[in-house]
Parts: C-alpha cells; sequence; structure tokens
C-alpha cells in the first residue's frame, strides 16, 4: 500500500459504526485524494506515521540534487544541513558587521580626538573635513556653516551658499545617502579637493574632482543647544567616485554621530 492508498484508507468516513463501514463499503469507491488534501490531512493528523511507522522507511522522495530517490529521513537529513549553512552563513554575516562596527568606532574615537584637539575655532571646519578624509578614508569632504559670529563671516566655509541649500538643508530630519544627483553643496567638493592638493584636476593617486562624484552623504548641522526643530547653521559633504559608497540603503547611525559631534564643535562659531 503506498502513501495515497493509506491516506485514502485512512481518511474518516461518515459514520463510525461498523454498520456504516459495511455500507459504505458496498458503495462506489471513493476517488483518490489530490495533492493538497493529502497535505491537509497529515497537517491535521500528526499521528498518521506513528500508526503507519513502515511508511517512513518506504516512502522515497525526489532528490533535489540531481541523485536517486531519497528515502523521508534522508530529505529530513538534508533539509537540516542547508538550514545549517543558511544558519552559519547568517552568523558570519553578524560577526562581519560587527568587526566593521567596531572598526569604525575605532575610527569615531580618533577623529572626535583630532576635532576636539583644536583650538581655533576658525580651524574646525578645515579639521573636521580633513579628518574624515584621512581617518575614514572619505574622499571627499566639505562643509559650509552660515549666520556665524562676525569674525569669521567673511571665512571660506561662509562662502557660495545659496538659499535652496539652507532650506534643504532645514528639510534634513536625517542624513541623506544616495546617488550625486547634481547637488549644489556637491560643488564644495571642488574647492575642497583644490585645498588639499595644488592640482585641482588631480591625478589617479589622488582625490577625485567633484565631477567625478557618484555617491554623496549630506549632514545637516544644528547647534546643540537650540531644539530639535531648529533651523540648520550648516551642510556636511562627503562624497565618492564609487556609487556604493554612500547608497539610500545603508545605516546612518554612525554618520548621525558625526552630525551631532561636528554641530557640537562648529557652534563655536555662533553669535552668542
Amino acid at each position: 500500500m503506498n502513501l495515497i492508498e493509506s491516506l485514502t484508507a485512512a481518511r474518516p468516513i461518515d459514520g463510525s459504526s461498523p454498520a456504516a463501514r459495511q455500507h459504505a463499503s458496498a458503495q462506489p469507491k471513493a476517488e483518490i485524494m489530490n495533492d493538497r488534501e493529502v497535505a491537509d490531512y497529515l497537517l491535521a493528523n500528526p499521528e498518521f506515521f506513528a500508526e503507519h511507522a513502515e511508511l517512513l522507511a518506504s516512502v522515497r522522495l525526489a532528490n533535489p540534487h540531481g541523485k536517486a530517490a531519497v528515502s523521508l529521513q534522508e530529505r529530513q537529513m538534508d533539509m537540516l544541513r542547508e538550514k545549517n549553512k543558511h544558519l552559519e552563513r547568517r552568523l558570519a554575516e553578524l560577526l562581519r558587521y560587527g568587526h566593521e562596527n567596531d572598526s569604525i568606532a575605532s575610527k569615531f574615537g580618533r577623529w572626535t580626538t583630532r576635532v576636539m584637539a583644536e583650538r581655533d575655532p576658525g580651524a574646525l571646519p578645515r579639521t573636521i573635513a580633513n579628518g574624515l578624509r584621512d581617518v575614514f578614508d572619505v574622499p571627499q569632504a566639505a562643509l559650509r556653516v552660515w549666520d556665524v559670529s562676525e569674525p569669521y563671516s567673511q571665512a571660506d566655509f561662509t562662502r557660495h551658499v545659496g538659499e535652496e541649500v539652507r532650506i534643504f538643508a532645514n528639510s534634513l530630519a536625517t542624513p541623506y545617502c544616495g546617488a550625486n544627483t547634481g547637488f549644489e553643496a556637491a560643488q564644495w567638493l571642488t574647492s575642497a579637493v583644490s585645498t588639499v592638493s595644488s592640482d585641482a584636476a588631480t591625478t589617479a593617486e589622488g582625490t577625485p574632482p567633484a565631477n567625478g562624484t557618484k555617491s554623496i552623504a549630506l549632514i545637516a548641522l544644528r547647534d546643540p543647544e537650540a531644539k530639535d526643530e531648529a533651523a540648520a547653521f550648516g551642510l556636511l559633504v562627503m562624497g565618492s567616485p564609487d556609487s556604493r559608497r554612500f547608497h539610500d540603503g545603508m545605516a546612518t547611525d554612525f554618520l548621525t554621530q558625526i552630525g551631532a559631534l561636528a554641530s557640537a564643535a562648529l557652534s563655536r562659531l555662533l553669535p552668542r
């Protein structure tokens, strides 16, 4: 008796008395159960294989690896092995993320130390941007601030800030990461490259010019002593010629922390 025949034989018949069963035997043979009915029956009757233990050894299943048919137990072992492989890959992925986070945290600590050690408020924008390039290996970094105290109002880091940039910065509740679609702020990266290198075009060994920026991260700078909805007083920009360096699906926790610390440091430039 095969599995379908066993299930058909085991299928409940209306009326459980001997008379009912004798009456049923005189009726035409019931139709064989279809696939869905077999599955539903096994789910509803987990004791089936306990009552028909011989089927566990006789049932042969197709082998997904192209070999000869295998027993139910062998197929279950294959499924468990596949599940274990998936769990191992997932564990390796989590470990890799953990190592990456440890590395980023270490870099964040070094960058923070460098920013805190800068005593000249006017040098902070350069220190912050240079630190991001040096410590985090960001190909391009620049920032601009506005509405600063009079002594800093003519500094390079306050220039080339259009009204659209201010409006955009005010709209950023979280860092933006994604493709460089022609952001005005991306133009700041060109002047940043010129400051770092004497050659604005740079060679393959230098920092690529802003017109080669394919991905970008934009972080609004807000006074930490103001309310959460306070207007931005600056915008931090990071760029890369690698379109995958900053993408819309990446985590922004560390970028948010970078923005918070940069905001706190640069708030020394604001009028008090």
